[in-house]
């Protein structure tokens, strides 16, 4: 796969997922504009997860039956369609159903990730993944930035309205200089969804999803936790300055791009455990808000690097593995990350409600810890699907 259609593909997973991870810094607009009280703003937040969760399970797979250029294509105009929706709504529930359609078709990232993977040749993949995974972590800690700049000149509807044009622009680009899907033989929707619910009883499949649930969970709490204790007491930060140490983050994640390669060298297993030791050790680091800033700015970066490096090896690993069904497997380990996310958002407010950041940063690091654990009694990883792991 030529560089310019890896930078292409990482633009379309940045996009994408950035359609629902952009209502979170402009909640506050939203809900002075809407009339949203302040106890039912998470629901902005959670209807494009709910939308990508559906997605996950039952549009990912239509990637192992469809022309897949034509299918990425596709879904991003009709995410466009949502983020139109939702910039136009005058009401609260067409917000949602907008945020939800955005959502779901927001699934084109996993569709975009199989079928790089599958345009890569074998001793090329790993770096293709690397690249275009790097692209999702951008969406995710780049949306917040960028859409708060954006609120803060033309409003949270200027957010949206970019997304929509960003969005068409890029089914335009994909379909001139994506190739065509090369594949002959495909599958019937009903098989596809047949063999995505047996994944599920394949220990390789089981013990990687397992590992990108706890991954994500380390990872939701952090980013879902970390402002509580940097607008209190003693630091009382702006929203701008704690968006900085999303900078932090975005530096480790791009960083462990190079894990692509490495995998590629056969390193897999390595990197998986070696990162998820690092991410274990990073919690000493954050755990330390309420006293220090600095510690709290490398551990930011340590954990970036080591969730993109385990998110890296991961993709790899199971797209050797599986390489007649990339999309249904890459589809089916994102729910494990949807899942471990949501988790990991929603325990990291609990903890900090009753012990502090001191007791979210130790769920951080048993989130942590399980995966490593998991890791660790999951023997050596195989690219065949059907031998012991």
């Amino acid at each position: 796969m030529t560089l310019g259609r890896r930078v292409l593909a990482a633009v379309v997973c940045a996009v994408a997922v950035a359609t629902i991870y952009a209502a979170q810094p402009v909640l506050a607009q939203v809900g002075g504009d809407l009339g949203v009280p302040d106890a039912d703003l998470g629901w902005i937040v959670t209807a494009g997860q709910l939308g990508y969760l559906v997605g996950l399970a039952l549009l990912v797979p239509l990637g192992d039956m469809i022309d897949r250029r034509r299918l990425i294509a596709s879904h991003l105009v009709l995410a466009a369609v949502g983020t139109l929706l939702a910039a136009a709504a005058a009401r609260t529930w067409l917000l949602l159903v907008g945020l939800a359609i955005a959502g779901l078709f927001a699934v084109v990232v996993q569709t975009t990730v199989a079928y790089a993977a599958a345009l890569s040749t074998p001793d090329e993949r790993g770096r293709t993944l690397g690249m275009v995974t790097s692209g999702v972590v951008v969406g995710i800690l780049g949306a917040r930035v960028a859409a708060g700049a954006l609120a803060a000149v033309w409003g949270w509807r200027s957010v949206y309205a970019a997304l929509a044009v960003l969005l068409i622009a890029l089914a335009y680009l994909v379909m001139r200089f994506l190739p065509p899907d090369p594949r002959a033989d495909r599958a019937a929707y009903r098989q596809v969804l047949t063999s995505l619910g047996r994944l599920f009883h394949e220990r390789l499949f089981v013990s990687r999803g397992l590992i990108t649930f706890f991954l994500f969970a380390s990872f939701g709490t952090l980013w879902s936790g970390l402002a509580l204790p940097l607008r209190s007491a003693p630091w009382h930060l702006s929203t701008a300055r704690i968006g900085l140490f999303g900078i932090a983050g975005l530096a480790g994640a791009l960083g462990a791009a190079r894990a692509g390669r490495w995998a590629d060298a056969g390193f897999v297993r390595v990197v998986t455990g070696g990162a998820l030791v690092l991410l274990a050790a990073s919690w000493l680091a954050i755990g330390q808000a309420s006293w220090s800033l600095w510690p709290v700015g490398a551990g930011v970066l340590m954990l970036d690097f080591a969730v993109q490096a385990v998110h890296v090896s991961n993709q790899h690993l199971l797209t050797t593995a599986y390489p007649y069904r990339t999309s249904s497997v890459i589809g089916g380990n994102m729910i494990f990350y949807s899942l471990g996310s949501a988790l990991g958002a929603t325990a990291t407010t609990t903890a900090f409600a009753t012990t502090g950041w001191t007791g979210s940063a130790v769920l951080g690091a048993a989130f942590a810890m399980c995966a490593l654990l998991i890791w660790a009694s999951s023997g050596r990883q195989t690219t065949d699907p059907h031998r012991p792991v």
